[in-house]
């Protein structure tokens, strides 16, 4: 399909591509459509202190979005909610085509549940096999940069040397670097590190996908993502910084023995950094992100009078194109036949 020029509303309209040699058309535009649902429904939620209405809101709406979608998805990540058709080993869609699918109907709950920004609604598709199951341990150290530092960081270095080097690469100096971790007591020793290099830190609650992207896209204000989050968010951040040109690393953080045996059991090193190709190895890998709380990445949803705005990004990394879409939906109807934005 040919690139959308950055910003075009998907109210305009679009002429599916076809299939040219087995060439497939960009998912991630699909996807867009669940990440659309998703966040419509919640930011409803925004504020309310509910967290458990809030993922129940998000995944319905893209359970019956996926659920509509022209191929046949095999959840490897999704909902940990019990019975949720996005949990993983579940097959959603209505087409042959198959793809693995790895979501998450909202990147932040408690973002949103307490009225908090950056929080984003996720969907990643890649040719079977293309995305790994995460692998059996809770949490992953991660270092995260944008396409002018790939090949600068080594997570098994210290974080010092991390960051001279992706100074270096980004022609600057480390007080230059903005450096953005999960606000958690398990920090406070890399936090005073990094703060003693003299780099300019921003503390999140939640969301490190998001963060991992922001470190890869020009304007957010981020520089390097650092810290451990959990392994599924690991691999939704891989999806999404190999369609952005970013790199990141990620080392599992063993916490006990039984983690240990669990992780050497499925093939890892317990030591090791473990790369991208490892965790998203497919080589057609497409992505959608909607902003439903806004922040540095992308606004957040807007409510009016039986329309309502969401802002997005669609990805793919086998052509490298990023679009970013802004979406009025219902916009264009009579009011007497618009039904009411969720």
């Amino acid at each position: 399909m040919p690139d959308l020029p950055l910003g075009m509303s998907t109210a305009a309209r679009v002429t599916p591509a076809r299939t040219r040699g087995g060439h497939q058309p960009n998912r991630g535009l699909e996807l867009l459509r669940a990440t659309e649902a998703a966040a419509l429904s919640v930011g409803r939620w925004l504020g309310r202190g509910d967290k458990s209405g809030t993922r129940d809101a998000a995944q319905l709406a893209m359970e019956r979005a996926l659920a509509d979608m022209p191929f046949d998805g095999h959840i490897v990540i999704g909902s940990d909610s019990t019975g949720s058709l996005v949990s993983p080993g579940r097959r959603i869609g209505a087409g042959r085509e198959r793809v693995d699918l790895a979501v998450t109907p909202v990147d932040g709950i408690s973002l949103v549940a307490r009225g908090l920004t950056q929080a984003l609604s996720i969907a990643a598709a890649a040719e079977p096999g293309g995305i790994l199951a995460p692998p059996p341990v809770a949490y992953m150290h991660k270092i995260a940069v944008g396409p002018a530092a790939r090949g600068s960081i080594d997570i098994t270095d210290s974080p010092e040397n991390n960051l001279r080097r992706v100074a270096f690469a980004m022609d600057v100096h480390v007080p230059d670097l903005t450096v953005v971790m999960l606000d958690r007591p398990r920090h406070q020793a890399l936090l005073e590190r990094v703060r003693e290099m003299g780099a300019r830190v921003a503390l999140i609650s939640d969301g490190d996908v998001g963060a991992a992207m922001m470190a890869a896209v020009t304007g957010s204000g981020i520089d390097v993502m650092l810290g451990a989050g959990g392994t599924a968010e690991a691999i939704l951040a891989t999806c999404a910084l190999r369609c952005l040109g970013g790199e990141l690393q990620c080392r599992p953080w063993v916490r006990h023995e039984e983690e240990a045996a669990a992780i050497r059991a499925a093939g890892f090193d317990p030591e090791a950094a473990v790369s991208m190709e490892q965790l998203v190895p497919g080589e057609d890998v497409s992505m959608a992100v909607t902003g439903i709380t806004g922040g540095g990445l992308l606004r957040g949803v807007l409510y009016h009078s039986w329309w309502a705005e969401t802002h997005s990004m669609v990805m793919r990394a086998r052509s490298g194109t990023i679009r970013e879409i802004s979406t009025k939906h219902h916009v264009a109807l009579p009011r007497e036949e618009a039904r009411r934005v969720r």
